[in-house]
């Protein structure tokens, strides 16, 4: 007996092992082909891409073909309802219900193809077609079953709504169209989401047969086809009976249609930057095309002076987000230089730096808002710069200067401000173009000899722009960072920081540029502005480079920045291509287009009251009459003060100067002068007729007063080539000269021999040998100035 429960319990110890070792090989066995399973490559796409542009609200700007030919836009981030649910119907009814294969379709495709005795069904699901389209492979039994098993790859790997979007970014609909979403663009010229429930079911059904099936092509079996569908979307309780009625009755596309192409160069620079992707840029559809308008038509009146290019720029001050982005004008048909994005493109700055190095020599003390800057004939070294309107103010407030956009006054400054100090202070306002030394551009610089851009321009316009828009809306602070370029794509939000510094420029110098830039004198189409309620308040800036090759516009209110260059790509120069006839009033049309824009706040805790002197413009010192009070910003720590305002001893008639020890009595009169350095006081008297000379010396009463005469040319140790005429001839150099006192005489000597005598103008032509000179001048008074100079082949 207890042999045989021993043999009873070996038994069931034995078969447990064994059973045990059946189901270890089974799991094992299970095991392997589920390690064996996640080797199986999940169906990817690596086909390139098209480069795809959307405006801010959707719409799509542009695009550009894929580098394989095929227009193929990127997987978007969802699918409208519309074309999902009739996607679903039509292709796949139990998509959400199978783990990548349906038996059931499978079966029912054998039994069809059997029937048939040919292939007509395949029982795909959406997920085996997606991994049959990711292999491209030949349709055959192994084939087949290698796609069931990708198929339940995917689906352990992604998620239904993945699935759906690869299925719809890569389905063929017909030619090189690919994707669903490019169809729709091709097709309807529309969004995806703006379909119609014809128009998605017609793009639902074309991947069955895009060869065969397409619109242009075998359209009544298409429409057909179509209409079964929507017929099943009734059935299924998607759409009522007016909706089927009305969709049947839409008629279907008779081809393939234009992409939008509203901002080509925009696409070429994010085809540069971001090739095959979809990029959302900030850019107004509607702006953007009504910009792109007034560009062309614009160009178009420009031609007949062969002016054929023309771009420009449309910012949001506040955000710095581009709103529209012309990098050139197309009229007609396209021509040479056409495909130059003039946005991007380096070219000379003419005077558009002019509000830059005022701001930043106002911000370092170097001058206040009404300083009088010398406006005379003037030469360092070889170069002299000139005006563009030929004639000399003598002295002209700096406010003015930059209103009118004179030359030499702001060459002076730059003299007395710093090269390589305002090419740092440019950098640090985003103007990196000027990434040269000194050296290479001198004083030139200021009106054109450096190169700039308008995208860069208009980011540090704006930048100025937001700086004070923030000082004075948010609690006297400066924003750190204020000063940045501008986008084309959504920023990410960032915490606000504040410090008390101006990272850059001060609000108080700024809004002093702005207000003078308001009162530059705008193009004859916009004159009376100011005396409509539509009337924008606008700080402009105009610039016109050497040789007429480019001419710049910029203007800026409290909401926009507007940037203009109008030119020729080829760097051809013309003749009447201003910044103030050609560009500006592109500018003023654009500004036209936009909302009304608000000017800015006046800054009054950057700003202090001041006397100033009404005659200099400097702060009004002890013996300066009748100062005026100015706003003067907080970062001018120490104002020069007037240093042209001198007492003055008189006799008592009033005809000469003297000193109590020339008058017998004692009497004399004391009052304060206004007394500019002679060249200036002699140009500044020729605009300005309430300027008053000094009266003459009384005879015998001075010996050491400061020599009244003053050279204009040559300059200290000028080095002088002498003209040459057509017929090869050497021309007579003038020398020029000025004496405070109107009514003197000058007599000229050069190497100790008399060339004459002048009176005012004082002026002398001579023809002096190749060599070194020395120019005398002597006055009736005695007093004498001597001018050395070479000259040369």
């Amino acid at each position: 007996m207890d042999l045989f429960i021993r043999l009873q319990y070996w038994s069931r110890k034995l078969s447990d092992i064994v059973l045990s070792r059946r189901i270890f090989r089974f799991l094992l066995a299970g095991m392997t082909l589920f390690g064996l399973f996640l080797f199986v490559p999940v169906p990817r796409f690596s086909s390139s891409l098209s480069t795809v542009l959307m405006a801010g609200e959707g719409s799509l700007l542009g695009a550009h073909i894929a580098d394989d030919g095929q227009w193929r836009f990127p997987a978007p981030r969802e699918l409208p309802e519309k074309y999902t649910t009739c996607l679903l119907l039509f292709e796949d009814e139990y998509f959400y219900f199978h783990p990548g294969i349906n038996p059931a379709s499978i079966f029912r495709a054998m039994k069809q193809n059997i029937r048939a005795g040919k292939i007509v069904s395949g029982g795909s699901t959406i997920t085996m077609q997606v991994a049959r389209m990711s292999g491209n492979a030949p349709r055959t039994v192994l084939n087949k079953l290698w796609e069931m098993i990708r198929a339940l790859r995917l689906e352990v790997a992604k998620t239904k709504e993945e699935i759906l979007l690869m299925y719809a970014a890569n389905a063929p609909f017909g030619g090189n169209v690919v994707g669903f979403e490019t169809a729709a663009w091709q097709y309807f010229e529309r969004s995806p989401d703006h379909l119609t429930w014809a128009e998605a079911a017609l793009l639902a059904v074309l991947p069955n047969s895009p060869g065969m099936l397409r619109p242009g092509f075998n359209q009544d079996r298409l429409k057909e086809k179509r209409d079964r569908l929507l017929q099943k979307l009734f059935e299924k309780g998607h759409i009522d009976t007016t909706e089927l009625r009305l969709s049947i009755a839409e008629s279907l596309p008779r081809g393939r249609r234009k992409l939008p192409d509203d901002a080509p160069h925009l696409v070429d620079h994010f085809l540069k930057t971001k090739p095959g992707q979809r990029i959302v840029t900030t850019i107004d559809n509607d702006l953007q095309q009504r910009a792109s308008t007034a560009l062309q038509r614009h160009s178009e009146r420009l031609a007949a002076n062969h002016i054929r290019h023309a771009g420009a720029l449309i910012a949001d001050v506040e955000t710095g987000c581009v709103l529209a982005y012309v990098g050139n004008s197309r009229p007609g048909e396209k021509k040479a230089g056409h495909s130059v994005d003039m946005i991007r493109a380096n070219r000379s700055s003419g005077s558009i730096l002019k509000p830059f190095l005022y701001i930043a020599a106002l911000q370092d003390g170097l001058i206040l808002p009404e300083t009088l800057l010398p406006d005379v004939p003037t030469q360092y070294g070889s170069y002299a710069p000139k005006n563009f309107h030929p004639r000399f103010d003598g002295a002209v407030p700096a406010n003015d200067a930059l209103s009118r956009s004179l030359n030499v006054p702001f060459v002076r400054l730059l003299r007395r401000y710093g090269g390589e100090r305002f090419l740092r202070k440019m950098s640090d306002a985003g103007i990196s173009s000027l990434n040269k030394g000194f050296d290479h551009y001198g004083l030139s610089l200021i009106l054109g000899g450096g190169e700039v851009n308008l995208w860069e321009l208009a980011g540090s316009y704006a930048s100025m722009g937001r700086t004070l828009h923030h000082y004075t809306e948010e609690g006297s602070r400066y924003r750190t960072d204020d000063f940045h370029s501008l986008f084309l794509e959504l920023p990410e939000k960032k915490e606000v920081t504040y410090t008390d510094y101006p990272p850059v420029f001060p609000a108080g110098a700024i809004w002093w540029a702005f207000e003078a830039m308001r009162s530059l004198v705008r193009p004859p189409e916009e004159s009376g502005w100011e005396n409509f309620a539509s009337g924008q308040n606008i700080a402009w800036k105009t610039g016109t480079s050497f040789g007429f090759r480019d001419a710049w516009s910029v203007g800026i209110n409290g909401r926009y920045v507007v940037a203009v260059w109008v030119g020729n790509a080829s760097g051809e120069g013309r003749a009447g291509l201003l910044g103030g006839t050609t560009a500006g009033p592109l500018m003023f049309q654009l500004f036209d287009l936009l909302p009304q824009g608000e000017w800015f706040g006046t800054p009054y805790d950057d700003l202090t009251e001041a006397a100033v002197c009404s005659s200099s413009g400097y702060l009004a010192g002890t013996v300066c009459p009748h100062p005026d009070t100015l706003l003067v910003p907080n970062t001018v720590k120490a104002p020069p003060v007037c240093p042209w305002h001198k007492l003055v001893h008189l006799t008592p008639d009033r005809h000469f100067r003297t000193r109590i020890s020339c008058e017998p009595n004692g009497e004399i009169i004391t009052e304060p002068w206004f007394v500019l350095p002679p060249v200036m006081g002699w140009y500044y008297s020729r605009r300005n007729a309430d300027y008053r000379f000094l009266p003459p010396k009384k005879p015998g009463c001075f010996d050491d007063e400061n020599n009244p005469m003053e050279f204009i040319y040559p300059n200290p140790g000028a080095v002088v080539i002498r003209p040459v005429d057509l017929d090869g001839e050497k021309q007579d150099i003038v020398f020029k000269a000025v004496h405070a006192n109107t009514r003197a005489s000058v007599f000229w000597h050069l190497d100790g021999e008399y060339l004459g005598h002048t009176n005012a103008p004082h002026e002398i032509v001579c023809a002096p040998d190749t060599g070194k000179h020395v120019l005398t001048i002597v006055d009736n008074e005695g007093n004498r100035l001597q001018r050395r100079f070479k000259v040369i082949e």
